[in-house]
């Protein structure tokens, strides 16, 4: 019992400072570009922020899809399967990476004006939209790689992956912006070259003793990568809806408040990016051991890592919220730099209200990556579905007709807990493990 929990807390550790180190450069990133190009600065990386989700999403779709085929293949002793499973899901990254890169190269500028920038707004978006989706070959490879080199046993060394990347990435965004006035095209450009360097660092796993991902090339099948996305799913849908909602809300708030208004739902999205990615890492980290545990049918841990994962994040989410509320004032200033003071109001309420949501966020992003991890692709799909746009967006449509911009805030809250409700009463570990047993008798 000590060793589950003593490898817990490492996995989870390790994966939260990774993916915390994530969010630090991605806030780095908003505070510099709010200092340098004011809120209409921030109003354009908001814009940008779907588009660079749903490449972040898919290259998790198949790194948390690839890697628990991989890892529960592994515990039944199935290596040769399990390399196969990398290898197919390798190419096909690189693949749709390849394709997003060309969507970047040719369609920018219709892109920017789809996702709903203005005059004031739309050359910064396109820079942004263009440099990003260049790069996208290796936001996908690195997203990817993360998880199978975590499931691999390394999950040290993909923290540091995370770590080294994002802290450098910070320093270049200074450089660019600042000394170099690069503006918009210097913070996409450093953002763009941290998952390089991560990369780089990943690549060390493949010369440890410890290795088994064999990379070896061959025809991609289809039967493999549905199966891989299939369990992935629910991470892709997460962060795609988190672009819908996120494009919902950036529409209703510009009708409601304008460009202040998006430059304040910026202050709340991005400090929500962060606090999001710590519930990702323990999500993350916590995937590895339940995807073992449900490979040996081994109920006890199972139970137990769920546990600690969903007390760790209420204990996050709690602290975030006190620290919130304390701190209010100098966060909002911070990012604020014309101190505008109807932005400050927007947000202080902003913050107070979404925030809010976070306690019951936590839970739900652990219990839908808990049925990825146990093979109910089905399950976390759903709950994916629920969590997006299929609740929030006629809730935040209706709450914002009558209490405005605090309507667009109280439908993150409602959403949330309604799906809380909804997970709950349908776990059941005891279940999944039997029906586990029975399919190995059979």
């Amino acid at each position: 019992m000590q060793h589950s929990i003593k490898l817990f807390f490492k996995y989870v550790s390790l994966n939260m400072l990774g993916m915390l180190g994530i969010s630090f450069y991605i806030l780095a990133d908003t505070l510099f570009i709010a200092q340098a190009l004011g809120p209409n600065g921030i109003a354009a990386l908001n814009l940008s922020i779907p588009a660079f989700g749903i490449i972040h999403g898919f290259g998790l779709m198949l790194g948390l899809g690839g890697a628990t085929r991989y890892s529960i293949l592994i515990a039944r002793d199935k290596t040769p399967q399990a390399r196969r499973v990398y290898s197919q899901t390798f190419l096909f990254a690189l693949g749709m990476g390849l394709l997003f890169m060309l969507v970047g190269r040719l369609g920018a500028n219709p892109l920017a004006r789809a996702l709903g920038a203005d005059a004031e707004t739309f050359e910064m978006t396109s820079v942004y939209l263009r440099t990003i989706l260049t790069f996208a070959p290796f936001f996908v490879i690195n997203n990817m790689l993360l998880s199978f080199v975590r499931n691999d046993g390394d999950p040290s060394l993909a923290m540091y992956g995370m770590v080294i990347g994002s802290v450098l990435n910070v320093i270049l965004d200074y450089i660019f912006i600042f000394p170099m006035q690069m503006g918009m095209f210097g913070a996409s450009l450093a953002t763009s070259v941290s998952p390089i360097i991560s990369l780089g660092i990943l690549s060390i796993h493949f010369f440890r003793p410890t290795n088994q991902l064999k990379l070896t090339i061959q025809k991609i099948e289809g039967w493999v990568i549905r199966d891989v996305t299939y369990l992935g799913a629910s991470a892709f849908i997460n962060e795609l809806s988190a672009s819908v909602v996120m494009f919902a809300f950036n529409t209703l708030i510009f009708r409601l408040e304008g460009n202040n208004g998006l430059a304040a739902y910026g202050i709340i999205a991005n400090i929500s990016f962060v606090v999001m990615s710590l519930f990702a890492g323990v999500a993350q980290g916590a995937q590895p051991l339940l995807s073992d545990s449900y490979g040996q049918s081994n109920l006890k841990q199972m139970k137990q890592v769920l546990f600690l994962s969903l007390l760790t994040t209420l204990v996050l989410s709690l602290s975030v919220y006190g620290g919130t509320v304390a701190f209010h004032e100098q966060i909002i200033a911070v990012f604020n730099s014309e101190q505008n003071a109807h932005i400050t109001v927007m947000a202080t309420y902003g913050l107070f209200i979404y925030f809010i949501g976070f306690i019951f966020a936590g839970m739900n992003t652990i219990l839908t990556s808990y049925f990825g991890a146990t093979d109910q692709p089905n399950r976390a799909l759903l709950f994916s579905l629920l969590r997006g746009g299929l609740i929030i967006i006629p809730l935040a449509i209706v709450l914002s007709y009558f209490f405005e911009m605090n309507g667009v805030w109280a439908s993150y809250v409602l959403t949330e807990a309604i799906i809380l409700i909804i997970v709950a009463s349908i776990i059941n570990p005891n279940k999944r493990i039997k029906k586990r047993r029975r399919k190995k008798l059979s």
